[in-house]
């Protein structure tokens, strides 16, 4: 068992490292220089680059989200530390697990609804996230370290659907039209980089529930646990709103 949780940690590290580093390429790189393309370059260069960057883009998103399922299962459900207390599990515990694992369904669904950009779409993430952690801890009953990595499989959830369900469906039709000579549908490519976005924002908070379980002692206090929880979020989405604009300042030659 200690072997297997060993390589699985391997995998979902190595998957993770190549997932969103791609994500990042897209969004701090990639659409600042498919920018000075002409039609021919595009035409020429984005139907042999982007397949092969978004093979690696999916596959290292699916690899990161089923490793990091076991690990949830080998950690948390078999270690037998999720929920914080003597008194076991209850009704709230079940059903926030349901909202780390199915909540992605309600986070599609909504944002189908609302096109909701910047700065009402940064505040209604904030609202949702902190209305979950504020479940994990109150209604399930969750450990620090619990609401940590259960808040990590919602993001992480959330960006593997985007990226399987929304993304690679939308990219290859904007690939197939761009090889084509034709312009790409707006509306498809609008989606792609609307969730492609999300998921940058998420990643970063993500990352953090990755690592903030090895240091519970620094935030674990049942009174605030949820508070810092929430403020982690919030300081994790002011750094890829500044890497954005950093991203648009950064030149070629």
């Amino acid at each position: 068992m200690e072997i297997f949780s060993a390589l699985t940690r391997w995998v979902h590290i190595i998957a993770g490292i190549t997932w969103i580093g791609l994500l990042y390429y897209f969004n701090w790189m990639n659409g600042h220089i498919a920018a000075t393309f002409d039609a021919e370059t595009k035409k020429k260069v984005v139907p042999e680059l982007m397949p092969r960057v978004l093979y690696w883009f999916r596959w290292g998103a699916a690899y990161t989200w089923v490793t990091g399922i076991l690990l949830l299962g080998l950690v948390f459900y078999h270690g037998k530390i999720v929920i914080d207390g003597i008194e076991g599990w209850t009704t709230g515990g079940y059903v926030m697990v349901a909202v780390a694992l199915l909540g992605v369904f309600v986070y599609d669904a909504l944002f189908k609804v609302i096109k909701a950009k910047q700065p009402a779409g940064f505040l209604l993430g904030l609202f949702l996230a902190a209305a979950v952690i504020f479940g994990f801890q109150y209604y399930g009953g969750f450990t620090y370290r619990a609401m940590v990595i259960h808040l990590g499989v919602l993001f992480g959830t959330c960006m593997a659907f985007n990226v399987w369900f929304r993304i690679w469906p939308a990219q290859q039709k904007i690939i197939t039209a761009i090889k084509n000579g034709e312009a790409p549908d707006a509306g498809l490519a609008g989606l792609a980089g609307l969730r492609s976005k999300h998921n940058t924002y998420m990643s970063v908070p993500l990352v953090w529930t990755m690592i903030n379980g090895h240091h519970p002692g620094l935030f674990q206090a049942q009174d605030t646990s949820a508070i810092f929880l929430v403020a982690s979020v919030f300081v994790g989405w002011l750094v890829v709103y500044a890497l954005y604009k950093k991203g648009a300042q950064v030149k070629g030659f």
